[in-house]
């Protein structure tokens, strides 16, 4: 009789043990935050002038899309040329320039919660760090002494401090408290990257890189910069190629600077995605190892795009934006990137989307 009873405990704790286990060990399946969880928001900004900047919805699995996400859920407009979108927690910050305003939204449902509109001078783009938000200011196209970083009291949506650089500072990444800062005008101004101290909101020193550095992204210690290179309709003897520029982040000194073959190319988007640098030479798409010597000669394959506007890779999949004309609707180009486990070879188009205006940024929201 009491061999039974242990082995009946030993068999009941078996069963408590194995539920335990079970339970301990199943994922919870994710809950979607909001109607626009799961996909990439698009960036239409607009017409210079108009008030029609917008903003599209792609899901991941590319089964569903939406136009004008802001205006539908809140009956109202953004504004006058919208440059980037910001996310931090919740919260979406949409900078449109030409309105001098920071828009603040659920980055899931897009309802309106806030707006930054005072001490801001064409603002850019937007970064975070220390619980504050900082945020490139033009001032104007010409600079002339008017480029300064913005930074902003997240809970009172009011600009609190100066931070005074050099003209025309565009794209800003944090790294460890670190700001990181490219400096162009889009067209013949700019060759350096700022670095910010966001404990001090001061300017600790600036890397000389190339003509009109933009794009950056950051892998371990080592800072990656696409410098766009001039393009002067005026003078043509004053164009200059683009570049790749490889930075040491301890050290802030340049590792290593890449050219394309071509004097003449100019390297207008590029992204970082697993082990591999992605950019675009006008309409073509070019993959790079971070591991290589030297750009690829040759393409990966050339987009549909018209006029490419927009760029970046996530998910085994490329997004492009075509601006085509900059009067009508724009599209996405959504292709493979060719990575790992992904079935289709690189460049095989996945879907075309048409969208709002001007499409110039992706922000992938999950």
């Amino acid at each position: 009789m009491k061999t039974n009873k242990w082995l009946q405990l030993a068999f009941l704790m078996m069963v408590f043990l194995t539920s335990c286990s079970s339970e301990d060990t199943t994922p919870s399946p994710y809950v979607p935050q909001g109607d626009f969880d799961s996909g990439v928001l698009v960036l239409n900004e607009g017409n210079m002038g108009s008030t029609n900047t917008t903003i599209s919805f792609i899901s991941f699995d590319l089964s569903r899309t939406q136009n004008d996400i802001f205006g539908g859920v809140n009956n109202d407009i953004l504004g006058d040329t919208a440059q980037s979108i910001g996310f931090n927690g919740n919260l979406a910050y949409i900078v449109v320039n030409a309105s001098d305003k920071i828009i603040v939204a659920n980055r899931y449902t897009m309802l309106k919660v806030g707006e930054i509109n005072a001490g801001l001078s064409k603002p850019r783009y937007i970064a975070f760090a220390n619980g504050k938000g900082y945020v490139t200011n033009w001032g104007s196209l010409s600079g002339n002494g008017t480029g300064s970083i913005k930074v902003i009291d997240l809970g009172s949506n009011n600009v609190t401090a100066t931070i005074v650089v050099n003209d025309n500072p565009n794209k800003i990444i944090e790294h460890e408290g670190k700001l990181y800062v490219s400096h162009n005008n889009l067209g013949e101004k700019g060759t350096t990257i700022s670095v910010i101290d966001a404990a001090t909101n001061s300017l600790s020193t600036s890397i000389e890189v190339g003509d009109l550095p933009d794009t950056m992204k950051i892998e371990g210690d080592h800072l990656w910069v696409s410098c766009v290179g001039i393009n002067d309709y005026a003078d043509p003897g004053n164009n200059t190629s683009g570049r790749i520029v490889e930075i040491n982040l301890v050290s802030n000194a340049i590792i290593q600077s890449f050219f394309p073959t071509s004097s003449t190319a100019k390297i207008t988007f590029m992204d970082l995605y697993g082990d591999h640098l992605f950019y675009t030479i006008n309409k073509d798409v070019y993959k790079m190892s971070i591991t290589a010597t030297a750009l690829p000669t040759a393409p990966s394959f050339t987009s549909e795009a018209e006029n490419p506007y927009g760029f970046a890779v996530k998910n085994n999949k490329i997004y492009l934006g075509d601006t085509k004309n900059y009067v009508v609707n724009g599209a996405v180009y959504v292709y493979s990137s060719g990575e790992q486990f992904d079935p289709n070879p690189i460049g095989t188009l996945l879907k075309t989307v048409e969208v709002g205006v001007g499409p110039n940024g992706f922000y992938f929201n999950q």
